[in-house]
């Protein structure tokens, strides 16, 4: 599991990004926000576990610290 802050998020497109301790960005959808809330705050602390989707590293089981 990584760590990192929501950048942004989009509630009308379910989308947000989040910046990880790592350095790298990742995408998540809301379907991956563990509690099964369908909304976050910019600026939340979370946990996630990077999933290679697409071709890109995006951010599943997003867990709010």
């Amino acid at each position: 599991m990584l760590r990192g802050t929501v950048t942004e998020f989009d509630e009308g497109k379910g989308l947000g990004t989040v910046a990880a301790d790592d350095g790298q960005g990742y995408l998540f959808h809301v379907i991956e926000i563990a509690d099964g809330t369908r909304t976050i705050d910019v600026g939340q602390s979370v946990s996630f576990q990077p999933l290679p989707k697409f071709g890109k590293l995006q951010a599943g089981r997003v867990h709010k610290l």
